[in-house]
């Protein structure tokens, strides 16, 4: 299935740039990429995204698991191929930080996720599992507004539409 195909790329591409942090960087080590625009800094963060929040991380451990679970739940209703792609990144970046949650120090479900990539201007260090999450927020959202069922219907909206009839009524002289 697609949607777990996605995820998969997702979580791999993840886990590997990780992997690659942690073999060659100490923490707190930082490295210009694309001069002070893009900087690798490698710090762990307790929190959730963007280290908000840091010292719950078993809560953002149960919440993680749970929005994996419910995406998996959904995944036999999906016939549109926006809500795979949306679906299949949010579950590649949960996971890909819920792993960290569950192996990384200092142990199982308060894990600190690791993250490297800094922009300049950004307040915070993140991780392609952050980027993927957040891409899939934004794609989730376009779906919503868009009337996008998962199913790959438009939504339907049972309340009539008040400008079309007032025109209604204007061509039937009332």
């Amino acid at each position: 299935m697609l949607l777990f195909a996605v995820a998969a790329i997702v979580w791999t591409f993840d886990f590997l740039s990780k992997e690659w942090i942690l073999a060659n960087f100490q923490e707190g080590e930082s490295r210009q990429v694309l001069g002070e625009a893009l900087r690798f800094t490698f710090v762990r963060n307790p929190g959730a995204a963007f280290s908000l929040a840091s010292g719950m991380t078993w809560i953002f451990t149960i919440l993680a698991a749970a929005v994996a679970i419910g995406i998996v739940a959904v995944a036999p209703r999906l016939r549109s191929i926006g809500w795979v792609l949306v679906l299949g990144g949010l579950l590649g970046g949960t996971t890909g930080n819920l792993f960290d949650r569950l192996t990384r120090e200092p142990g199982a479900l308060q894990g600190h996720v690791i993250d490297f990539i800094h922009v300049w201007g950004f307040p915070a260090i993140f991780n392609v599992a952050d980027v993927a999450i957040c891409t899939a927020m934004g794609g989730l959202i376009l779906m919503m507004l868009r009337g996008t069922n998962l199913d790959g219907s438009k939504a339907r909206t049972d309340e009539p539409d008040p400008a079309a009839q007032g025109e209604e009524s204007a061509t039937r002289g009332e």
